[in-house]
């Protein structure tokens, strides 16, 4: 190995140390034709996703679509576990309704709060959400 490499890839390793931990958290409907695809799609987005803005996923995290209220979802616990320890800075979903469903929506604000009162953010990966940097901010 090089000077030259050896300086690089510490300098990657620092780059990774100094991002921020995120979880990537799938919730889709799953196609009968293709029940994986909604899944990879929201899986390449979200990591796609993360990576244009340094954040480094340390964990993705798979619920079966259907359960409005995240709390009753085993995913979104493991999601709420991350966030309580501080082991996460930023939960990445595709779209707000990956969350609670639209009809739903006070129980996505709440899981919001939730996590916000912790200091994480919740960020959409799918492109006409994702172009605000701000995040969920209900």
């Amino acid at each position: 190995m090089t000077k030259a490499t050896a300086m690089q890839e510490g300098i990657a390793t620092a780059a990774s140390r100094d991002s921020v931990a995120a979880v990537l958290y799938v919730c889709v409907e799953r196609s009968k034709l293709a029940p994986s695809q909604a899944t990879q799609r929201a899986e390449g987005e979200g990591r796609s996703f993360a990576a244009a803005r340094d954040l480094r996923v340390t964990e993705t995290i798979c619920d079966p679509y259907g359960e409005p209220d995240p709390r009753r979802r085993e995913g979104w616990m493991r999601v709420r576990e991350l966030a309580e320890a501080g082991s996460v800075g930023v939960v990445i979903v595709r779209w707000p309704a990956a969350i609670a469903p639209d009809g739903s929506h006070e129980l996505r604000h709440r899981e919001i709060r939730w996590l916000m009162k912790r200091g994480v953010q919740v960020r959409y990966s799918w492109a006409p959400l994702s172009r605000s940097d701000a995040g969920e901010t209900k």
